[in-house]
């Protein structure tokens, strides 16, 4: 499998980004066609945990109806992730990793910002318009079906 790679370093674990980083936009590349795919990823992500009985018993009263789960933040799965895209997604079920390589633009601070900056470089790079790119749409709005004449 190979790494993560921004400006040249490996980034293999969470102490390789920097503080306050939510995610980041990458590039993926298909060596062998050297088409590319332009995306986001985030570092963390939400998940619902549900609450032991001591848990529930710990709660303060309060009124109305007690929370029986909590949001405890985990990890993703940035590490082994090359792209929401199907050629790429076959391509690493049939356990082709290496035929791929991996750069990150930048990192972001916020969900927000992170779902803006993938949209403007996807238009920056024109994603859509080349054969290039393996991105079919933007934002599930623009598709690169739209420009075939």
């Amino acid at each position: 499998m190979s790494n993560w790679l921004y400006k040249n370093k490996e980034i293999s674990s969470i102490e390789d980004i920097p503080q306050n980083t939510f995610g980041f936009i990458y590039i993926t590349t298909h060596t062998p066609t050297g088409k590319k795919y332009l995306g986001k990823k985030s570092i963390y992500h939400n998940v619902k945990k549900k609450l032991t009985k001591k848990e529930l018993a710990e709660q303060p009263v309060t009124r109305g109806r007690k929370s029986t789960t909590t949001t405890i933040q985990k990890e993703s799965d940035w590490k082994t992730y090359y792209g929401s895209e199907e050629f790429i997604k076959q391509k690493i079920k049939d356990k082709k990793q290496e035929e791929f390589t991996r750069e990150i633009l930048f990192f972001v601070p916020n969900k927000k910002l992170l779902t803006y900056y993938e949209c403007k470089y996807q238009f920056v790079y024109g994603v859509l318009e080349s054969d290039e790119w393996l991105n079919t749409n933007i934002l599930g709005k623009f598709y690169s079906k739209d420009f075939v004449a």
